[in-house]
């Protein structure tokens, strides 16, 4: 009796680990952290300095459960294509871990809670502007952009810019040129960091009816606009140093990685226009180091007494 009375309790602990693990990859953690690293520097930047330990631990929370809800919407709206795509086979919604139900009330509850927990501990311009990338993504890209034009990612990375805003909203109330800089350098970057990844699924894309750049154009295209849109970055990366009054430490390591970023980017290219095998995730994980080092850099540099 006893030792069954254990395996139904082992049992149902599985299960509740098993959901909340569901719940978990339902907010696509990964794009969590990516955002987080650029919402604490921009507070650092605004403050000049270090900002109060609760106001940067409860931005953060806020931007955490704001991106979360908005991941959850998406997975939800994207259910479909996600059964056709070998990269998502594995999502809640697809395994039937979590029912569609299930995802939705958890998608919007997840988003109200970030706007009142914002408005509450940070300010209102924050929480609006935290309801304001959800939307984007939700509205913006996922249901009207995604599936219609090549483009797609270009206009609706938009709301993964929206973070610096927020951050930079939440210590100064307003906003200000140096925030914007901040949010076009992480719009121009968005699509060569993206692009690259849509070139290595180009036939998942295709299957799924998505007309991922890569799908509609081909890799040497990819590899062009990705280019282009590295130079715009970086250039848009070294305007911060005059409007915002960055010190030698941004400066150096906007100016070397920036360069680092392009030559991969015209390395990519150059095998594309070769027809050889090309490695684009190279160029997907490079983006993510170059603009994780950047934004080290904005946190950094304003503490330093030069």
């Amino acid at each position: 009796m006893q030792a069954a009375v254990e395996t139904r309790q082992a049992g149902q602990e599985s299960t509740l680990k098993r959901k909340l693990a569901a719940y978990l990859a339902l907010t696509k953690p990964r794009v969590i952290e990516l955002l987080l690293v650029v919402t604490a520097p921009t507070m650092i930047l605004a403050q000049n300095g270090l900002p109060s330990l609760w106001l940067l631990i409860a931005t953060l929370i806020g931007g955490a459960m704001s991106a979360g809800s908005a991941g959850a919407f998406n997975c939800y709206i994207d259910r479909d294509i996600d059964r056709l795509m070998k990269r998502t086979q594995g999502r809640p919604l697809v395994t039937g871990e979590l029912s569609d139900r299930e995802a939705l009330v958890f998608a919007y509850g997840l988003g109200a809670a970030s706007i009142v927990w914002l408005g509450v501990f940070t300010n209102w311009l924050a929480a609006a502007l935290s309801l304001g990338a959800i939307l984007l993504y939700v509205v913006f890209y996922s249901l009207i952009l995604k599936r219609r034009t090549a483009q797609n990612i270009v206009w609706g990375g938009v709301a993964g810019c929206m973070p610096v805003l927020i951050g930079w909203a939440a210590v100064t109330g307003d906003l200000s040129w140096p925030p914007i800089i901040l949010f076009l350098i992480i719009f121009l970057w968005t699509p060569p960091h993206y692009w690259p990844l849509s070139m290595k699924y180009k036939d998942d894309y295709a299957a799924a009816g998505v007309p991922m750049l890569a799908v509609v154009r081909g890799r040497a295209q990819v590899g062009l606009q990705v280019i282009l849109y590295a130079w715009a970055t970086v250039a848009c990366s070294l305007l911060l140093i005059p409007i915002a009054g960055m010190g030698l430490l941004y400066s150096s390591v906007a100016l070397v990685t920036g360069v680092w970023f392009i030559y991969e980017t015209h390395r990519l290219y150059n095998l594309a226009i070769r027809h050889v095998n090309v490695s684009p995730m190279r160029v997907f994980h490079g983006s993510i180091a170059y603009l994780s080092l950047l934004f080290i850099a904005i946190g950094v540099d304003p503490l330093l007494p030069f």
